[in-house]
């Protein structure tokens, strides 16, 4: 019987139709938490960080008590299994359901509907599934307490937009009783008002309408101290003189209030639902110090507000001037002065494109960042660039969303991270005029010089007081020339004179006027001011040791740092480089932004890197930058083999001295490690190829493997694989090379590139047998036994999978040996060699279950199941299909799982149980659609339609296209 679970409320589960017991408030609170995970896993601590108020005593044993009556409650139902991985646990049902999970589809569904009937109806089946009560009703904890007041806003905002949609089809008179309520229980919201003051100007009742408006003025001026927004005013001129563009349209007729045939009541999913509450908020603080730029704010609304009134395209701004210039700070105090305007958040991402050091942000790692901030399961991501790229424009469709693209280097950077909805709206920033953005796109162009001097002085005394500045006059007038307007010398010198009250700021002009280290006019020459000398005057402020760790800094690759990485980078200390760090930090030189990572502005990198080259020894240069280096390679490579304990190491020998990797807890502290410093391992993997140092290329590449893979970044995985296989050549390393290019044999394999799968392992397996390494060729005999299975070729995989076999059992090496003994059970079976297969399969389940090797059990039980089936022993199939799910959902093993729900929907349906049957490949779409295997998907599609015709009853919901 169907399973429906209800949170737009009381926490609820029904059974065909009928209530079943949760149990006491804090189950209720543990169901709620899994339930809005939608899918995802959460850890013990995740859980009990949100379902309780405070950790309980005892901690994860009083969780465990819950997940295990949540397992006796669930364990009889069809469609919802609580499983453990990786430390964590997932509540796997149908998100259609679960109301909360139907409420946000069609709310996405309702944005991107072709018609406004579409959208209305699915706006009107969402709010339906409310009811007096909030969601989580009756359960109290501050994390369901915050999601409580998001999912109330969509409530809210879902409920305007129906408004809109009714008020566009004529519908006002209906409306005026609702309009009214809400409008006194939100006196502020213009837009509410201005539905209402439209509403009743459509029923003839225009007095009424205008003194809405007054008493909406009114209440402004007294709570706020402002004046209604333009829409607002220039809707009630419109109603002054009875503007013709108001009249209503044509009511619509009861039939036209339906929804076309193409709709259901459960719309299929067409992109990947992201995790329910999730609302990004990138954006940096807010400028404290922003000053001026009245005209550059009006510009940049008006441009916006056009776009918004047409409603035809998304509104583009792009901010263009010299480095230094404050294009961020005018972007986020436009943002900030605007954060109503987009309650679903905001996207920010800095693209380097004028990066001295760096090389410019590939547009494409940006867009994965964007898709995790916005919940999209990395499964669900698919290798394809231009499918990552509708993937992220699906995702954010009809959402009202802000996103700030910085220091944007061309249009071709910005292009994959435009939205194509126009309920979102879009800042870049660049030096460029990004003429492109402009003619292709419709950007509105807004150019920002530098400061007046009315603000430039303005700016100072926000720094400074106004009662320092306006002592010396003088020396205030040569600050502001020698900065010419620009706002980053500004804010330096600034911070300078703050650090030092003492000193007279007629010192400090001395001191800007006399140096002879002035910084040339920089890039392409579009700074109109020099800056060497205000970077030398702060620069010369400094200790002597910091100083040093200032020039250190400005070589890192990388778009930021961390305290460990500064330790590694100067070979200081941790509380050492914490103290040099917070001094530059107070120098404005370096600034945190986020806990524990600091970056540079690009022209004060230039400056420190230039610093670096004059004054430090090129011995003391290279070898900091081969201690940090050093330090990313040895704790990727720890946090590799929490990853993957069972993966054979590659030797990397030992840290060098000032270098001391980070020791990590576990497999969660090794991902959140990998996350922060990815862009910095990816940095220093190509400044490791520049400067010849080849062990720590394809050695960074094989630390990064399993991180890329959990991800399923697999074209950077691609990437960096290369890397590592140039660098092996060039050294001439026969074993990285055969290392290389059998993992990009790999890569290739799982990316769909056969043909250079297949050339990448025999020139793997060339290698090996050249070098006399008989590890190597069994590894690659393995690799190519599964390359042309893939191929469909069991007869060539066979014969690799027995080569791999007589090489490890040479090599005594236990547990390789089951794997390909279980490789040679799998395709002994697929070439009707039964006797054979199960021979091998069941000396390979007794050597896993010998060494705990969970994966390999796992793997041997599905051959074991496939070769039951094969043979017609369709009980014993699914007893083996069974356990085989059951490992795999215990190690998050989603790939192998998704074939193996797909072989139980075959033994089900030999055993007759077409709703067993349907539920296993139902299940396993799903994953196949994650997972982006669409060919897996399509077959599945068909199976369920065909089975659908057989057995109308079968079936579960709709059958659907993705």
């Amino acid at each position: 019987m169907p399973v429906e679970f209800r949170l737009l409320g009381e926490v609820e589960m029904r059974v065909g139709g009928r209530p079943v017991d949760v149990g006491h408030a804090r189950q209720r609170c543990v169901l709620a938490v899994l339930l809005a995970g939608d899918g995802n896993n959460l850890t013990a601590e995740q859980i009990l960080d949100r379902a309780w108020s405070s950790p309980p005593g005892g901690g994860r044993h009083t969780l465990y008590s819950y997940i295990s009556r949540l397992r006796q409650l669930l364990a009889p139902v069809d469609g919802a299994d609580l499983v453990r991985r990786h430390g964590g646990y997932t509540l796997q049902v149908d998100p259609m359901s679960v109301d909360l999970h139907r409420f946000q589809h069609w709310l996405a569904e309702a944005g991107t509907a072709p018609e406004d009937t579409d959208a209305r109806w699915l706006l009107e089946q969402a709010l339906q599934l409310w009811g007096d009560q909030d969601a989580f009703a009756h359960l109290d904890t501050p994390w369901l307490n915050t999601f409580r007041e998001g999912l109330a806003r969509e409530r809210y905002a879902a409920e305007l937009d129906l408004a809109d949609l009714k008020l566009r089809a004529g519908l006002h008179a209906e409306l005026i009783p609702l309009l009214s309520r809400r409008a006194a229980q939100h006196p502020l919201d213009e837009r509410l008002r201005g539905q209402l003051m439209l509403a009743l100007y459509r029923s003839g009742r225009t007095a009424h309408a205008l003194e809405h408006y007054q008493r909406l003025r009114s209440h402004l001026a007294e709570e706020l101290g402002v004046d209604p927004g333009p829409g607002l005013s220039a809707l009630h001129q419109q109603v002054l003189v009875a503007d013709p563009a108001l009249t209503s349209a044509p009511a619509e007729t009861a039939a036209a209030s339906q929804p076309s045939g193409a709709l259901r009541v459960a719309p299929p999913e067409r992109t990947p639902a992201p995790q329910p509450g999730v609302i990004p908020r990138q954006l940096p603080a807010p400028p404290a110090r922003f000053t001026g730029r009245t005209g550059e704010l009006a510009v940049l609304g008006a441009a916006l507000e056009e776009a918004a009134a047409t409603g035809e395209t998304v509104g583009i701004a792009a901010i263009s001037g010299s480095g230094g210039i404050g294009k961020t700070w005018l972007a986020l105090d436009w943002a900030y002065r605007n954060l109503d305007r987009f309650p679903e958040g905001q996207l920010f991402v800095n693209m380097r494109g004028f990066d001295p050091v760096e090389q410019p942000a590939s547009p494409y790692t940006a867009l994965r960042g964007f898709l995790d901030a916005l919940g999209v399961p990395s499964s669900a991501v698919p290798a394809d660039k231009e499918a990552q790229v509708a993937l992220y424009r699906s995702v954010v469709a009809g959402r009202r969303l802000l996103i700030v693209l910085d220091n944007v280097r061309d249009a071709a950077q910005a292009e994959p991270l435009l939205p194509g909805s126009p309920s979102c709206t879009a800042l870049v920033t660049s030096r460029h005029r990004l003429t492109g953005l402009v003619t292709a796109h419709g950007a509105r162009p807004v150019p920002v010089d530098v400061l007046g001097e009315a603000e430039a002085r303005q700016l100072l005394d926000r720094h400074l007081g106004p009662a320092r500045p306006a002592a010396e006059p003088q020396a205030v007038a040569d600050l502001l020339a020698h900065c010419s307007g620009l706002p980053l010398a500004l804010g330096i010198l600034a911070a300078r004179a703050v650090l030092e009250p003492r000193m007279r700021l007629a010192d400090l002009a001395d001191e800007v006027r006399h140096s002879t280290d002035g910084l040339d006019v920089l890039d392409t020459g579009e700074l109109r001011t020099s800056l060497r000398a205000v970077f030398a005057s702060s620069h010369q402020a400094l200790s002597a040791r910091t100083a040093e760790a200032f020039g250190l800094l400005g070589l890192a690759p990388g778009p930021d740092i961390g305290l460990a990485g500064a330790a590694a980078l100067t070979a200081w200390p941790a509380p050492d480089a914490r103290t040099a760090l917070r001094e530059l930090e107070a120098m404005s030189l370096i600034h945190q932004h986020m806990p524990g990572r600091w970056r540079m502005h690009d022209l004060v990198r230039l400056y420190a890197a230039q610093q670096a080259r004059h004054k430090l020894p090129r011995e003391v240069r290279h070898a900091a930058l081969q201690r940090l280096t050093g330090f990313l390679l040895h704790t990727s490579h720890a946090a590799e083999r929490l990853l993957a304990p069972h993966r054979p190491p590659v030797d990397i020998g030992a840290p060098a001295a000032g270098c001391c990797p980070l020791p990590l807890a576990d497999q969660d502290a090794a991902l959140r490690w990998f996350t922060a410093e990815h862009p910095c391992l990816l940095a220093v993997q190509r400044l490791a190829l520049e400067s010849g140092w080849t062990d720590f290329v394809w050695q960074l590449a094989w630390s990064m493997d399993t991180y890329h893979y959990r991800r399923g970044d697999l074209l950077q995985q691609l990437a960096c694989w290369r890397c590592g296989l140039a660098a092996a050549r060039h050294a001439d390393d026969p074993v990285a090379q055969s290392l290389a290019h059998r993992v990009l044999g790999h890569a290739c394999a799982r990316t769909g590139r056969q043909d250079d799968a297949l050339d990448h392992l025999r020139q793997a397996l060339a290698l090996a047998e050249r070098a006399g390494d008989p590890s190597a060729e069994a590894h690659t005999h393995q690799a190519l036994a599964v390359a042309w299975g893939q191929q469909g070729d069991d007869r060539r995989a066979l014969h690799h999978a027995e080569n791999a076999l007589r090489g490890y059992q040479t090599l005594k090496d236990p547990v390789r040996e089951a794997d390909s003994r279980n490789d040679m059970g799998w395709y002994a079976a697929r070439l009707g060699q039964y006797a054979e297969a199960r021979e091998h399969c069941e000396a390979a389940l007794a050597l896993f279950r010998h060494h705990q090797h969970r994966d390999g059990q796992a793997n041997t039980l599905d051959s074991l199941g496939y070769l039951a089936q094969r043979t017609g022993r369709h009980r014993k199939a699914l007893e083996h299909y069974q356990q085989a799910l059951t490992l795999l959902q215990e190690i998050g093993n989603t790939y192998d799982e998704a074939d193996t729900l797909d072989h139980l929907g075959d033994v089900h349906t030999s055993l007759h149980d077409p709703w067993r049957a349907s539920a296993a490949w139902r299940q396993a779409l799903r994953l196949y659609e994650a997972q982006d295997r669409q060919d897996d998907a399509d077959r599945i599609r068909r199976r369920l339609a065909a089975q659908a015709e057989e057995q109308p009853g079968a079936t579960v919901g709709p059958v659907h296209d993705s």
